[in-house]
């Protein structure tokens, strides 16, 4: 079974990209938490398509907290005659957890009053 659930902050911009026959796909950065006494977060690549993926571009920013369900994928290349790997989750569904009010600038906040 390739099941991941991961919470955590964007760390980077989401990234939409066209690739062709009316589909798209959206990458972004995901920062999870490590538990425990190993303070610190691992960055994790996230990518998903289609609607879903507009609808990241169009509502997520960087430090936005979000939920994602998916499964890993695994990448392989070669980059100036070096293989290259890499391992990111493909998302089934990704749930943002910041209110709209959570999610805007203090001085976003301070105009809406």
């Amino acid at each position: 079974m390739n099941t991941v659930a991961l919470i955590g902050n964007l760390a980077s911009e989401v990234e939409l990209k066209d690739v062709g026959d009316d589909k798209k796909v959206a990458n972004f950065l995901l920062a999870v938490d490590r538990p425990g006494q190993d303070a610190g977060a691992d960055f994790i690549r996230v990518s998903t398509w289609n609607r879903q993926a507009e609808t990241c571009a169009e509502y997520l920013a960087k430090g936005a907290r979000v939920a994602v369900d998916g499964r890993l994928r695994s990448r392989s290349w070669e980059e100036d005659g070096k293989r290259r790997t890499a391992v990111e989750v493909v998302a089934n569904r990704v749930q943002f957890l910041d209110s709209r009010r959570e999610a805007e600038s203090p001085f976003e906040a301070a105009a809406a009053s």
